[in-house]
Order: C-alpha cells, then sequence, then structure tokens
C-alpha cells in the first residue's frame, strides 16, 4: 500500500475524507444542492464523495476548500509537517481554482492556477489592468487571449505580457489544465538571469 511523504498509508487518509466532507457540509447547514450550487460540483458527485464511493481529486478538494475556507491538508486530514510557515488558502473564481503563493510580497504576486476544462471553440474571457504578467504552464495545454491575438502554450512554455492589453487564459480542452502565474502590479518584467 502507497505511502505518504508523512509514512501514512495513503489509502487511509483517502478513506478518512468522506466522513469529514460530510461533517463540514453539515455544520455549514448545507444540503447536498446548496454546496452543488456553490461549487459548481453535482449533486450527485458530491453524494458519492461523502459516501466515500468517489475518491477525491485535486480540482474537487479545491472546490470545496474555498467553499468551507478549509485548508486542503484539513480536508484529507494530513499530518503537520515539520516547518509550516505556509498556509496558501485556495480560492476560486469564475471557475478557476487559485492558491495564493506570496503572502505580503507588493510588488509581485505569485499563484498556481487550476483552469478548468474549456471548449476549444468558445471564446477566452478577457480583462485588463495595471501591471505585467508572467504565466508558465505546468500541465495541459492553454489559450492565451491577447487581445484580438490567440497563443497556445503548451506544458512547459511560458509568455509574459502588459496587462493593460486585454487577456485572459482558458484550458485549449475539456482537461484541466495548470499554471504559475507572476503578476507584477507595478508593471515591472520578469527580470531572468543566466549562468554559463
Amino acid at each position: 500500500m502507497p505511502d505518504d511523504p508523512a509514512g501514512q498509508p495513503l489509502d487511509r487518509m483517502l478513506d478518512g475524507v468522506a466522513p469529514r466532507l460530510r461533517a463540514l457540509r453539515t455544520r455549514r447547514g448545507l444540503t447536498l444542492a446548496e454546496l452543488s450550487e456553490e461549487t459548481g460540483i453535482s449533486a450527485s458527485t458530491l453524494s458519492r464523495l461523502e459516501s466515500g464511493g468517489r475518491r477525491p481529486t485535486l480540482d474537487l478538494l479545491i472546490r470545496l476548500a474555498a467553499v468551507y475556507r478549509a485548508s486542503l491538508d484539513d480536508l484529507v486530514g494530513a499530518p503537520q509537517i515539520a516547518d509550516p510557515r505556509v498556509h496558501p488558502k485556495p480560492f476560486y473564481r469564475d471557475g478557476t481554482a487559485i492558491i495564493p503563493l506570496t503572502r505580503s510580497n507588493p510588488d509581485v504576486h505569485a499563484f498556481k492556477m487550476v483552469l478548468p476544462g474549456h471548449p476549444p471553440d468558445a471564446p477566452v474571457p478577457q480583462r485588463a489592468h495595471e501591471g505585467y504578467d508572467w504565466v508558465y504552464v505546468l500541465s495541459g495545454r492553454v489559450r492565451l487571449a491577447l487581445g484580438d491575438d490567440e497563443i497556445l502554450l503548451d506544458a512547459g512554455e511560458a509568455a509574459e505580457f502588459d496587462t493593460r492589453v486585454p487577456h485572459g487564459t482558458a484550458s485549449a480542452s475539456l482537461e484541466p489544465a495548470e499554471v504559475l502565474n507572476l503578476l507584477s502590479a507595478q508593471g515591472e518584467r520578469v527580470h531572468v538571469r543566466a549562468t554559463r
């Protein structure tokens, strides 16, 4: 049986998720239908998660953590690591799970984003704001819309752009994609330093 990094059997950890999810929903006084509306997860999937009939995925856990205002570790009952200095609190916006990776750096904000599956022929919503952005694709394929232009980025590829140009990102398929995002609110470009 595989173990997690702290040595706890993974199956035992995952078996404990179902009762924790049920208890959280009960404490909040939510019905499955109400929770479905808040998370975008079907009531039948939520029911199977709470009964142990379905294993949770990262995407589902992030959506639930955002509604319950809980950490992923709390949902799965993961043991505390020796020095837990960073506790990112994921939140959910327009179908995208966003995990902040910086706390109070006023110059650069770093995020990991899980982009939900997106119909390839549907437009990518765009918005503009002050700053400069750098996007790196961790997994999947991503559509980056920049005004009237669109770029396809594969895993391992990056793009940087002025955020005053209307822009938006979406998965290039019905499968989720993950990106690392660095935003400079002051509009400063990313500095890349290479050594020989």
